[in-house]
């Protein structure tokens, strides 16, 4: 008898390949807003997956790519510091997600509901959203991220912006099955053909872009004053990591919290990120987008997730895709950034209402309403401004202030064995 030939790898490549169109919008999009290059952006993606599948023993579906809630820091830290320091803060970051992972290891997951309850992480991950609703505004209007420059007149700016926005909303809601994790995909396109038949983009990049390049990777530069700015900043993310990986075990039916451990995850997140850093990548999270994906396909197979990162390395050094991707005009991305940086916000909102933290209780208040103007606002003390500070505010209210300390309740303490 002849044997029958086993398609199972080409099956997990087609999987790969979707997965990664799911996660692609969101991928480059982060990079494209903060100035770093979406090629190296593909590539550590890619690369921080196969981190983060090595350390957890591949047992988990998740692929790793651009963190949103890094977007404000990184503009701001590249303002006052310059790209490499920048790079080099996230390093830190990422070492962070290392030590938590080591305390966890040791003293269980009961520390973080104690340390980083509802109270404290929805209101920074509010501001996170918040801070960057100007930033959105000016790239919708036609002008660069923080207004300086003009480069599409506002009407047409506008129009464009409007026609993409409109586009994410509808497929995000009445599109049906994987269409409906495609939104920012969808919403690009309509915009950057919009753009082209207006006559705002220019080619001349990808005419002269190779095919075939090596990203432009960039070396970190290491300053106390940007690691210290950067550093609490990634307390946030932290938290939604675990959201995330409890998010893929309900999914699968399986409790990753235990096994492979918090403490296993943790630390991959803590490693892809460090190691995109220290190639001029932006930092990596777990996407909750290819968890939705997951759900909807039911295929569980972490190697899946491999052949995706795969794909994203590949990608990474085709010279003319990454050209066309820097050619998207800034209307673009401010019409559907209007709606994600807003959704950031909710997630931060969400926290404390499916938490039920009681916002009428003297502590509870104060924290929250401290911690929204500073980071809002732009609050400077030393070192620290925006996220960060409005990060280490909310923490130490929540330590000092009297009363009882909300708590992330069973989600976290049923796993403190880790």
């Amino acid at each position: 008898m002849q044997a029958v030939p086993d398609n199972s790898h080409w099956r997990n490549a087609l999987a790969g390949s979707q997965m990664l169109l799911v996660a692609f919008g969101a991928l480059v999009l982060m990079p494209l807003i903060t100035g770093l290059d979406p090629n190296v952006a593909l590539f550590t993606a890619g690369m921080g997956t196969l981190v983060f599948q090595v350390v957890t023993g591949g047992q988990i579906p998740i692929f790793l790519a651009s963190s949103f809630a890094f977007i404000a820091p990184i503009l701001a830290s590249k303002t006052r510091f310059g790209l490499e320091e920048t790079l080099g803060g996230l390093v830190a970051a990422g070492v962070l997600y290392v030590i938590l992972s080591g305390v966890i290891r040791l003293r269980g997951t009961g520390f973080i509901s104690r340390l980083l309850p509802p109270v404290v992480i929805g209101p920074v991950i509010m501001v996170i959203g918040l801070s960057l609703a100007p930033v959105a505004v000016h790239m919708a209007s036609g002008r660069s991220g923080d207004g300086s420059a003009v480069l599409v007149p506002e009407t047409l700016a506008l129009a464009i912006a409007m026609v993409s926005l409109a586009v994410t909303v509808i497929a995000t809601v009445w599109f049906k099955g994987i269409f409906r994790l495609l939104p920012i995909m969808f919403g690009v396109v309509a915009g950057y053909v919009l753009s082209v038949v207006a006559g705002i983009v220019d080619f001349t990049p990808v005419q002269q872009a190779p095919w075939l390049a090596v990203p432009n990777f960039v070396a970190p530069a290491f300053g106390w004053s940007a690691i210290l700015f950067m550093i609490p900043v990634a307390i946030a993310p932290a938290i939604e990591h675990i959201g995330d990986v409890l998010a893929i075990g309900n999914v699968t039916g399986r409790n990753y919290l235990s096994k492979p451990g918090l403490h296993r995850t943790l630390l991959g997140d803590g490693l892809a990120t460090s190691s995109a850093a220290l190639l001029g990548g932006p930092p990596n999270t777990t996407y909750s987008e290819v968890t939705g994906a997951v759900m909807l396909t039911k295929n569980f197979n972490p190697k899946v997730m491999i052949w995706a990162a795969f794909t994203a390395i590949v990608l990474a050094f085709v010279g003319k895709f990454g050209a066309v991707l820097q050619t998207i005009p800034v209307p673009v991305m401010g019409g559907i950034l209007c709606l994600l940086f807003g959704s950031i916000a909710v997630v931060g909102m969400s926290t404390l209402i499916r938490h039920q933290v009681d916002l009428s209780a003297a502590r509870n208040l104060v924290i929250t309403g401290v911690t929204l103007v500073f980071g809002i606002g732009g609050m400077i003390i030393g070192h620290m401004e925006g996220i960060a500070l409005c990060a280490v505010v909310a923490i130490a209210l929540n330590w000092s202030l009297p009363g009882d300390r909300e708590a992330w309740g069973k989600a976290v303490h049923q796993n403190d064995s880790v």
